[in-house]
């Protein structure tokens, strides 16, 4: 018996797999693990459903916290100006709390991709800099895999309305929900089997691309020449891994991707986006920045410009890389051919890379070096992570071997190797 007891031909008994699948499969909850959900209140049927599988699997405690974006709008148009320098820094230290106590984390996404379109940039980005620094604790936390987590989406009529503009309500919404249980793989007859079975082709990839030890990678396509360095003593991961308490899980769902932490100082070059930005309510499109040393130098966007300038000043190292993933073009995401509007989706149909926070966990023999320490081999430190995507069908990647050979790795956007 697979565990799936709900009918698969039903929305309600995709989504109950879907449900199942972010517990047993992307946390693995353990037994007396208490467990901390943020979602909006669109998603109360998808988290009743992940309670409840939670609580079949063991858990002491579901702890849920929803947001609204109407409320949030709400501050946006009435607040006072000071306000947004301040964020619930008491919210975030208790959540960081419960991490180090040993609490899983699960996020389901599912916002208006846009929600703050239309507001202020100079709150937007000010609102979103006070919750990165209230959230500093609990993020490094989640960075450096403490602790089992998951992100996880539900469907929303707004979301829907972004991707499906031209369909009905009820059938734009109903044509998301489809695309996030095919791209989460809960369509087949055991999903859990598939999500295991998918975990070791990540895996070889990864292993392949440890074996080798590359000392960096150069993106060449259109707008882009772009050369990342990679950390030294860095590790590539893709799929399932275990955290630090032991509990192998999946963070990601879906993930197509296999990363690794980029050297902060090792960045040249320029590279444009292929793919457009949402980030915190806003859009930032047709992103094209220039590296040197590392650090960003140039940045242009034909829309949202002011933003990711106020993104990239958020602290010295938002101008920096902290993470560099690899991604086929033919995945199922991107063969989809459903731009989702949503970082979680949109990062697994193309390569990308991350301003700001190096995920540590990335890196080797890290466990009785400080911080200082890390940092001089490479890792990015800021209060940000933001994903964003350079790959594409006419983007080649060729790794640069620690003697400076070059061998091909993806052409047309296709792994050259079929590890």
């Amino acid at each position: 018996m697979n565990g799936f007891m709900t009918s698969a031909s039903s929305h309600d008994g995709l989504l109950d797999r879907l449900a199942e699948v972010a517990v047993r499969t992307g946390l693995n909850l353990a037994p007396g693990q208490q467990l901390l959900i943020t979602a909006s209140l669109d998603a109360v049927p998808l988290v009743r459903r992940i309670t409840e599988h939670a609580y079949r699997a063991g858990a002491s405690l579901v702890t849920p916290f929803f947001s609204d974006d109407e409320m949030t709008l709400a501050r946006f148009r009435h607040a006072p100006d000071a306000s947004f320098d301040v964020a619930a820094g008491w919210l975030q230290d208790g959540m960081a709390n419960a991490y180090r106590q040993g609490a899983a984390r699960m996020a389901v996404t599912g916002g208006s991709p846009t929600l703050l379109a239309g507001e202020d940039p100079d709150r937007v980005a000010r609102a979103g800099k006070a919750s990165s620094l209230a959230g500093r604790p609990a993020m490094e936390l989640i960075t450096n895999f403490a602790v089992n987590w998951n992100i996880v989406a539900c469907a929303t009529p707004a979301w829907a309305a972004q991707v499906f503009p031209d369909d009905a309500p009820d059938r734009a919404l109903a044509r998301l929900w489809d695309a996030i249980f095919l791209a989460s793989r809960v369509t087949v007859d055991d999903p859990v089997a598939a999500w295991v079975e998918h975990n070791d082709t990540l895996h070889r990839r990864a292993d392949w691309l440890n074996e080798r030890r590359f000392a960096a990678l150069q993106f060449t396509g259109p707008g882009t020449d772009l050369t990342v360095g990679l950390a030294d003593g860095h590790a590539w991961a893709g799929g399932s891994e275990p955290a630090r308490n032991g509990i192998v899980c999946n963070p990601n769902i879906p993930t197509e991707e296999v990363f690794t932490t980029p050297h902060a100082r090792r960045v040249e070059g320029y590279v444009r986006a292929t793919k457009p930005l949402f980030h915190q309510g806003t859009l930032i499109d047709g992103i094209a920045v220039r590296f040197a040393d590392g650090r960003i130098v140039e940045a242009h966007a034909t829309e949202g410009l002011e933003v990711l300038e106020r993104i990239l000043d958020t602290d010295e190292g938002a101008r920096r890389l902290g993470e560099v993933a690899l991604v086929p073009h033919s995945s199922p995401i991107s063969q989809s051919g459903v731009l989702f509007r949503n970082t979680l989706f949109d990062e697994n149909a193309s390569s990308h890379i991350a301003l700001g926070q190096a995920y540590t966990k990335c890196m080797l023999d890290t466990e009785n070096q400080t911080p200082e320490q890390i940092q001089a081999r490479g890792a990015n430190s800021s209060f940000i992570h933001i994903d964003w995507m350079i790959g594409s069908a006419e983007i080649d990647v060729t790794a640069i071997t620690q003697d400076g050979a070059r061998e091909p790795l993806m052409k047309h956007g296709e792994w050259v190797n079929k590890v």
